[in-house]
């Protein structure tokens, strides 16, 4: 079963990358220097964190 988050992104004016996060999920942030970089590193960060909380039940 598929899961849709939705995040914030805005684009660092110091160094250029686009950070994002997803609001209500703990954890759920992460950084690109574009926004496919950036929607990868996310959901990596998605799966490691659903992954934890399923191990913690």
């Amino acid at each position: 079963m598929k899961k849709a988050f939705t995040a914030v992104i805005e684009r660092c004016p110091d160094t250029g990358l686009y950070v994002g996060h997803v609001p209500g999920f703990a954890g759920a942030h992460s950084q690109g220097q574009s926004l496919d970089e950036l929607q990868h590193n996310l959901h990596e960060v998605i799966e490691m964190l659903l992954e934890d909380e399923f191990w913690e039940k």
